[in-house]
């Protein structure tokens, strides 16, 4: 796997993603979001359809273990759409797990051990229920960890622990949920200690804390910002973002920025009846962004960037 990018389908060349959406949900089922499940493939096989029109051929789908993922969902639309799509694997923040539910009581082990399955034989098309994986034709191409707002719990810390030790032994690509743009530095450390360069991590939601500085600081390092929240007003108007994503550019930075939606609730799928839509990112918000930083830095923060980003490393075990 060294140098390929692992989609639903299979390896893939980096250079054969085109434009990427860095994240996306295509199935959620979320503890956290009450009446915002989805999971219809003809509903997100539609969605997807627009994604494409609006000129994006790759979709990085961050649903991790335990939310409702549907990996022969995610096969079947990537199918009938021909939109690639990378798949996730990994633990997310403990608001999106219920009480009780089996990430809190497994031990480290078996935790590592349904990521190990999800990225090297396939992910398990009931998203593991226990006890031991039944792998489908399907790959994993990206390791998801979160942590709560300011804070790690430590059953997080132990998820982030162990999604660290399935990204070194796989060099497999890990996305980081920061919920509201916190705990960026933090989480680099801890992946650090864990054996995990900042090059390797895309840090999620950064545009909902749009710090220029700090962001230029998490860059230097190595760190991938993932700037995912584009047309979601009600955090902060498109032109907050493309300012941020200018001074990134003028910075030096560039290279570092990656682009989505993270539309994760029913309610803002197009597909059933809500809004904004991924297809936003493509349809309206490119067309502001190359007036803003011009075609070069935003060809690179579309295809270049993600391209490199998701490609896997060489293992270091």
């Amino acid at each position: 796997m060294n140098g390929l990018v692992m989609t639903v389908l299979g390896p893939v060349d980096p250079a054969g993603l085109g434009a990427v959406d860095a994240h996306e949900h295509l199935f959620l089922h979320s503890a956290a979001l009450p009446g915002e499940d989805f999971g219809s493939v003809d509903a997100m096989a539609s969605e997807a359809e627009t994604v494409r029109a609006g000129g994006i051929d790759t979709i990085v789908e961050l649903t991790p273990v335990g939310l409702g993922r549907s990996v022969t969902g995610l096969a079947s639309v990537s199918r009938r759409t021909g939109v690639h799509v990378v798949a996730a694997t990994g633990y997310h923040r403990d608001a999106h797990y219920p009480a009780g539910h089996w990430v809190y009581r497994e031990p480290a082990e078996v935790l590592e051990e349904v990521l190990l399955a999800d990225l090297t034989s396939g992910i398990d098309e009931r998203d593991w229920q226990g006890p031991t994986p039944v792998p489908s034709p399907h790959r994993a191409g990206i390791i998801k960890l979160g942590a709560s707002y300011q804070r790690a719990s430590a059953s997080e810390r132990l998820r982030l622990t162990v999604g660290a030790s399935a990204a070194r032994r796989t060099g497999a690509p890990v996305a980081v949920h920061c919920e509201v743009g916190t705990m960026a530095p933090e989480l680099l450390d801890l992946l650090a200690a864990d054996g995990v360069p900042a090059g390797r991590v895309l840090l999620a939601h950064l545009d909902r804390n749009p710090d220029p500085g700090l962001h230029a600081e998490l860059a230097a390092r190595g760190a991938y910002l993932l700037y995912d929240t584009v047309g979601r007003i009600k955090y902060r108007p498109d032109s907050v973002l493309l300012e941020l994503i200018e001074r990134m550019v003028a910075a030096g930075h560039g290279d570092k920025v990656l682009l989505g939606t993270d539309v994760g609730r029913r309610s803002q799928l197009r597909a059933y009846g809500g809004g904004p839509g991924m297809a936003v990112l493509g349809e309206t918000f490119v067309p502001r962004l190359r007036s803003s930083v011009g075609d070069d830095a935003t060809s690179a923060i579309l295809r270049t960037n993600a391209w490199t980003a998701l490609t896997w490393s060489m293992v270091a075990e």
